[in-house]
Parts: structure tokens; C-alpha cells; sequence
């Protein structure tokens, strides 16, 4: 049997075995957990039940974690997206007064469309138009916007009214650990040793909770814990039980009203959906694929339409249990760096998702000073794609640059790549090289105008 799955998963051409993936699937799940409570946090707001969407987030990310390592083979996890949760809340349910459930209708018909485009093989068309030297530049991009991310979580890079960003407070006990926890990673890297990053990571926990729980008892030494060594313990480990179980499912599944959706002529919301999560969708899964040296040597990637279809298939099952659009994760990239070549790291991702479902309460054990020196170091080593971008031609290093540069500073893939390839057709126009065969590239150019433009007067 464990013959033919390695077969199956091609273990052998892909230089892998279980150990490597089933670390790299814990590896995955642990820089991805946060969803699970981050997710219907924001969804609530919108009046979904947090118990419902809490099962309803874990049940969706297992889903389509396990059918993308089934079905299309490749280390891609997937989970409600970030950004999209806080347009449906924000946006749809709460500044235009969209019942949420009407709000799930749209995004099940955003996830009808992903489907028909890429059964009639548009969404491949549109990655192939894709000119293969912005490849490298979202790859790039999407590393400095994880790790960006990742200094965000350490408290390493903080909010400043003056200057945007600033450096955070190295004595921060969270900022402190997550730099040690960076260093350790890094020394593991650096000896080869394999799961360094989940040996890091769960390092890095013991470590935090040892801390907290040691200075908490030394506080409370005299008969009472002081609050200061409470509020120091609480920005070191943070945890508040939270509820879950598969009864609550039943507050959203199947509650979206699709009818409710179309009377409304929510075309514009149905858009944004698509438009956001394919291009987000693309930039990951180029970024991960690319990662992990599965791009074929005509800058093709193989079983692209499978890819595909697992993700516009899970979008469809997130909006029948009771979450907004389903997209690849960029944390995926986590999983690969720890050796992961194959879907049954995705696999893996996915069961324990589905384990979270039960075991919701203990899902934020991890705290961020874990978690955080991971993205950093994935972030950083993702970056060894920008040599494979011609700096010296203008025409290919202005859109590389602005692809780059934009996704961690507008905090988007797509805002990111819209750009790029706005540049790119403007400046091929400009100089004269039009070609006949990159149609596709100048519609796509227009529509991120049209975007671009849109969101400007909104």
C-alpha cells in the first residue's frame, strides 16, 4: 500500500520520503494555525456565529488542503484568505448592509466562476500570458511580505504615525524570543538538520510557556501574583480557550442564500471575490511551485488545471459550510522550506486541520514568537528567485521592481502583480515591441486598470 502512495505522490523523482513530508505538513499547519482563530474573529463582526465559522474555517482549509494533495499533487495549502474575510465583514455585511448569508451566496458564485474558467482553461491562459521574469519578481515579493508579516508578529517592525513604520522594543519579551527562536532556526539550517523549522517552532513554544509560567510563579511567590508579571506573562504567551465542535456547524452550513445574491445584483462583490482571489491565487502558487522547484524548464507548471480546480472547488465548499473565499496560503512556502515536495504535506496540513476542529481550544497555544521567526526565515530565503530577473533591461526591471516592492507594501499579491504587469504592457507599448501573441497580457493590463481606478473612486 505505502508503495503505491509513493508512487502516486512520486517520491522517488521528487527526492522525498514520510518523514520530510509529514514534517513539513506540521510545519505548514503551525504557521497557518492562526486563521482558525483569526478567521471568524473578523467574521463575526458581520453577525456569523464564532462557534459556526470556527469549525466552519478549520472543516473548509481541510478540505481543500486534502483534495490540492490528492488530486493535484503539490505541497499548496489552502484556508479562508486574509483580506477577503475583512471585505465580506467590513465592505459587504456591515458598510452595505448585505445580510451575510446573502454575502456567502456571492461567494459561492464567485467560486461557480473560478470553476467555468478553468474548466473552459481561461485561468491557465491567463498564468501562461504571465511573462515568466514576473515569476521570479512575485516570488520575491511574496518572501519580503512574509517575512514582513513575520516581523509584524515578532513586534520586531511596529506602526509609527510619523514614518509609517518603526522599529519595536528589543526588550519586548515576544520580540526578544522570536530573534533567539531566528537564530536557532538558522543555526538548524545551516547543519542541515531536517524539520528545522518545526524543531524551531516547537522549541521556541516550550520555551515561551517555561517563561511565563516561571515568572508567574516567582511573582506569586509572596501569596499573590503582581499585574505587571501578569501583563508580562500575557505578551509572552497569550491563549484564551475557544469554543468549537462539529455541532456548531449547523448555524452556517448551507445558511448562504444564493437567490438573495443574484436578486441583488451583486455583480460588483461577485468581481472583487474572483478578481482578488485569482490573482492572489496565481502569485502563491507561482511563488510556492517555483520554491519548491516543481516549474518546468518552459516556465510551465504541471497539472495546472488540477491546481486549479481544487481551489475553485474549495472556495465552492467554504461558502456552503459557512466561510468566505477559500485561497492558497503563502505560509505553504513554510512546508516546502522544510522539505516538503509532495501532496501529502498538504495532506498532512489538512488532517490537522480537521483535528482542530475538536481541538479548537488548544489551536493558539503556539504564540507568535514561535511562528514568526519562521516566516522570517522562509521570507529571506525566498528572496534567491530576484537573481533570475534582468536588472539591466528597463523593460523587464521596472515592472519586476514595482511587482516586488508593492505586494509587502500594499499588503497584496494582486495589487502587487496588477502593477507589474500594467508596467510591463505600458513600457513594451512604449518602446515599440507590442506582440501579437501577448493579447491576453494587455486585456489583463486593462482590466487591473479598470481595478486600479474603481477602487481609487470607492
Amino acid at each position: 500500500m505505502l508503495k503505491h502512495l509513493e508512487s502516486y505522490f512520486e517520491f522517488e523523482r521528487l527526492g522525498t520520503n514520510w518523514r520530510t513530508e509529514i514534517l513539513a505538513g506540521v510545519t505548514t499547519f503551525l504557521t497557518m494555525a492562526y486563521i482558525v482563530l483569526v478567521n471568524p474573529a473578523i467574521l463575526s463582526a458581520a453577525g456569523m456565529p464564532l462557534a459556526a465559522v470556527m469549525a466552519a474555517t478549520c472543516l473548509s482549509a481541510a478540505f481543500g488542503s486534502i483534495l490540492m494533495g490528492t488530486v493535484a499533487r503539490y505541497p499548496i495549502a489552502l484556508a479562508p484568505g486574509m483580506g477577503l474575510n475583512a471585505y465580506f465583514t467590513y465592505t459587504v455585511c456591515l458598510k452595505m448592509h448585505i445580510p451575510w448569508q446573502i454575502g456567502l451566496g456571492a461567494v459561492f458564485l464567485s467560486g461557480v466562476i473560478f470553476l467555468a474558467l478553468t474548466a473552459a482553461g481561461i485561468r491557465q491562459l491567463i498564468l501562461r500570458s504571465i511573462p515568466h521574469e514576473l515569476y521570479a519578481a512575485v516570488a520575491s515579493g511574496i518572501g519580503l511580505f512574509i517575512a514582513f508579516i513575520g516581523f509584524r508578529n515578532a513586534g520586531l517592525v511596529i506602526g509609527d504615525p510619523e514614518t509609517l513604520v518603526g522599529l519595536g522594543n528589543l526588550r519586548n519579551p515576544t520580540t526578544a524570543l522570536a530573534l533567539f527562536g531566528l537564530i536557532l532556526m538558522v543555526a538548524l539550517e545551516v547543519k542541515k538538520v531536517r524539520g528545522s523549522i518545526l524543531i524551531g517552532v516547537l522549541s521556541i513554544t516550550a520555551v515561551a510557556w517555561a517563561l511565563a509560567f516561571g515568572f508567574l510563579h516567582v511573582s506569586g511567590l509572596g501569596g499573590m501574583i503582581s499585574p505587571a508579571a501578569l501583563d508580562w506573562a500575557k505578551s509572552l504567551v497569550h491563549w484564551t480557550p475557544a469554543p468549537g465542535g462539529f455541532h456548531a456547524l449547523g448555524a452556517t452550513m448551507f445558511k448562504l442564500d444564493i437567490r438573495g445574491a443574484m436578486n441583488k445584483g451583486l455583480l460588483e462583490i461577485v468581481f472583487v471575490f474572483f478578481f482578488v482571489d485569482l490573482f492572489d491565487n496565481l502569485g502563491t502558487l507561482v511563488a510556492v511551485t517555483k520554491r519548491a522547484g516543481l516549474i518546468s524548464h518552459d516556465h510551465s507548471i504541471p497539472r495546472l488545471d488540477r491546481i486549479l480546480m481544487a481551489d475553485a472547488t474549495a472556495t465552492l465548499f467554504g461558502s456552503l459550510t459557512g466561510t468566505s473565499t477559500v485561497t492558497s496560503y503563502v505560509e505553504s512556502t513554510a512546508g516546502v522550506m522544510a522539505g516538503g515536495r509532495s501532496g501529502i504535506t498538504a495532506i498532512v496540513t489538512g488532517i490537522l486541520f480537521l483535528g482542530a476542529v475538536v481541538a479548537a481550544p488548544f489551536v493558539g497555544i503556539v504564540p507568535a514568537a514561535a511562528t514568526a521567526p519562521a516566516l522570517i526565515l522562509v521570507g529571506s530565503l525566498m528572496l534567491a528567485t530576484i537573481t533570475e530577473i534582468r536588472w539591466t533591461d528597463p523593460l523587464v526591471a521596472v515592472p519586476s521592481f514595482l511587482t516586488l516592492i508593492l505586494i509587502p507594501l500594499t499588503y497584496s499579491i494582486a495589487n502587487g502583480l496588477g502593477f507589474g504587469i500594467i508596467a510591463w504592457a505600458v513600457l513594451h507599448l512604449a518602446a515599440g515591441k507590442f506582440r501579437r501573441q501577448d493579447w491576453l497580457l494587455y486585456i489583463l493590463a486593462a482590466l487591473f486598470l479598470v481595478r486600479f481606478i474603481y477602487l481609487g473612486a470607492s
